[in-house]
């Protein structure tokens, strides 16, 4: 089997509502729809993420990157071998994981499909067949959020909610997530992100209050680049301090692992270059005593699925996953097996990820190039 035509399409999706991160607000969502074809066997799918304002890339430069650079190396590959076809795309560019990680994923799903397997059967085989869910709570408006945590628990599709609160006043975004835990049942949880907003020193007082409110998880209080902040922060903290952004590498993971500056890790599949590089840190982490949690990048249906495949072979996965792109968009350009009940999802069975291209709404939701002047 080989690769003989790779593919790469921009698609700009509506969401349900405004999602606010520290660093962006969005109304959209960009993906970058890999589909690898192949000469005697399956179509693979692959999926990267674009976030304006968070991500070092534009979608028309990744798709460049992907179309101009590293699938001409993959051209004539075969596809299941997966660790040569990342060797190669690292050999032809450094970095640009979020473009390897969605040719990877291909790359995986054509092995599974070829095999007639789940891709979790590639990573040892599952040991849940359905991941804990967290719910991302991004307006900024607590009125609101409250009555969408409510809607999520009514519906018992989510009983864990994760607020976002690096933008504006610290210390209104304090108040504003202890008054959104004192809202909810005793049965639901509330962890917050920061999104990297904070100093050190904002983190030394706002911290402790978010304990004493009953948050019980913060994400990423400071700069990816401030480990010895993470590591005071960690050291003193009663709250689970997790790493985000920070750890994007095997050797990044390594030195949070090694020196404990943090507790817990946020893993992705986008951000670390691939499924196989994510198991391989997931490991690592786990090895160091860090506790784990299965992030997102607002992945739609088939990063979703391959995500889900993934986590669901991780022998510890203490503080369950964020896997909810697919219910923040309004479309999709896939169908997959994705079921969100009894406050988890529940993983499809495949073959591959378990998800289907569409090709009707990958033409209807394709970004178009602007005519001239």
């Amino acid at each position: 089997m080989k690769i003989e035509r790779i593919t790469s399409t921009i698609v700009d999706l509506r969401l349900q509502r405004t999602h606010r991160l520290a660093m962006a607000t969005m109304a959209r969502h960009t993906l970058v729809v890999v589909q690898v074809h192949t000469d005697d066997g399956p179509t693979g799918l692959g999926e990267m993420s674009v976030i304006a304002g968070y991500d070092a890339m534009a979608a028309g430069a990744a798709k460049a990157v992907i179309d101009e650079v590293l699938a001409p190396v993959l051209l004539g590959q075969d596809p299941r071998r997966l660790w040569h076809a990342i060797g190669l795309m690292d050999r032809a560019i450094k970095g640009n994981l979020p473009c390897k990680a969605a040719l990877e994923m291909a790359c995986v799903d054509i092995t599974a499909r070829a095999l007639g397997v789940s891709a979790a059967a590639l990573f040892g085989g599952a040991v849940r067949d359905r991941l804990e869910m967290v719910w991302v709570l991004a307006s900024g408006d607590l009125e609101q959020e409250v009555q969408e945590a409510r809607e999520k628990l009514d519906q018992r599709t989510h009983r864990h909610f994760l607020v976002k609160i690096g933008t504006g006043d610290p210390r209104a975004n304090v108040e504003r997530a202890v008054a959104l835990r004192e809202a909810l049942p005793e049965a639901a949880t509330v962890r917050v992100d920061v999104n990297q907003a904070w100093d050190e020193a904002t983190a030394r007082w706002a911290i402790p209050a978010l304990h004493a409110g009953g948050i019980a998880v913060v994400e990423q209080p400071v700069h990816a680049s401030a480990i010895d902040a993470m590591r005071r922060l960690a050291q003193c903290s009663l709250l689970t301090v997790m790493a985000d952004e920070a750890v994007a590498t095997s050797q990044e993971a390594m030195a949070y692992a090694g020196t404990h500056a943090c507790d817990a890790l946020s893993i992705k599949v986008s951000k670390h270059g691939g499924l196989l590089r994510t198991q391989q840190i997931a490991h690592m982490a786990a090895a160091g005593g860090l506790a784990l949690f299965g992030g997102t990048m607002i992945e739609g249906a088939i990063g979703t699925s391959a995500c889900a495949q993934l986590y669901s072979t991780l022998p510890d996965l203490q503080w369950g996953c964020q896997l909810f792109g697919p219910q923040l968009m309004v479309d999709d350009v896939a169908t997959s097996g994705l079921r969100y009940e009894d406050f988890t999802l529940r993983v499809p069975h495949g073959p591959g990820f378990g998800a289907t291209l569409d090709p009707d709404r990958l033409a209807y939701h394709q970004r178009r190039a602007h005519a001239g002047p």
